[in-house]
């Protein structure tokens, strides 16, 4: 039932939760914060050293996947992109974004996916797998310091509308809305750590819990996961919808990926 009601969200445009919404409290510009601020003071250290910030690992990766040719001659990531004529170095600050073949919202994973089959005849990498965290940290890692700036005009526009449903939707056994805590609480202390604004900038990050890197789509599961609410599938129009939505929201942010977090 809640699945089917998701997905109505996105098809229909959640024009009839739209009124609420507006009516919930946002964050004003003046006071937006990136979720680095919220660190300790030695976690923001480990963000910074680009020798003890275990996230390059998976940078470098991606760096060497981008500019490998696959096994069986297929062009290199990097033999399109290697001029002005397709740019990547600020490419993933301006994602989720609609694909114009198909007329879907894709994020930076999907997009790499997309190109992989599309233009080197190659299946697409598993969410979460090493390669495919690393090409989205490489390109994460590009747009390094560039503002978050993503477009939700035309097609773009329902997805948005369902991922800003979703962001203040209560579910789970807890009946929890994401809203509550990085909205109306942030600041606040929870269990020794301080509640950031629940942006997506920093990521793919590390993470301390999970003592490895992962996809906003991860951290976006462990949190349905804490009010006791069913995840989403890794890379699920919703999921997706919701980034879009974290993307706007987090507009002006400086890209930070790979960020570390707690």
């Amino acid at each position: 039932m809640r699945r089917a009601y998701l997905l109505a969200l996105i098809l229909t445009g959640c024009s009839e939760n739209h009124e609420r919404i507006a009516e919930q409290s946002q964050i004003s510009s003046a006071d937006l914060r990136s979720g680095y601020e919220f660190l300790q003071p030695e976690t923001q250290a480990l963000q910074d050293d680009a020798f003890a910030n275990p996230g390059y690992l998976w940078v470098d990766k991606g760096k060497a996947l981008f500019n490998q040719s696959p096994e069986h001659g297929e062009p290199a990531c990097s033999s399109c992109h290697s001029d002005d004529s397709r740019p990547v170095s600020k490419a993933a600050a301006h994602y989720p974004a609609i694909d114009e073949q198909s007329g879907k919202l894709v994020n930076l994973e999907s997009r790499i996916n997309l190109c992989r089959e599309r233009y080197q005849g190659l299946a697409p990498l598993e969410y979460e797998s090493d390669d495919l965290l690393g090409l989205t940290a490489y390109l994460s890692h590009l747009a390094q310091g560039e503002p978050v700036s993503v477009t939700i005009d035309g097609q773009a526009r329902k997805y948005y509308d369902a991922g800003e449903d979703y962001f203040f939707l209560r579910k789970g056994q807890f009946n929890l809305a994401c809203s509550q805590c990085h909205n109306e609480h942030w600041g606040d202390k929870l269990r020794g750590d301080t509640i950031s604004q629940g942006h997506g900038n920093a990521f793919p990050a590390y993470r301390m819990e999970w003592q490895t890197f992962g996809s906003l789509h991860r951290r976006l599961r462990d949190c349905d996961s804490g009010i006791r609410a069913e995840p989403l599938e890794y890379g699920s129009e919703t999921y997706t919808a919701v980034e879009l939505y974290l993307a706007k929201r987090a507009e002006r942010l400086a890209m930070e990926s790979p960020g570390v977090r707690r």
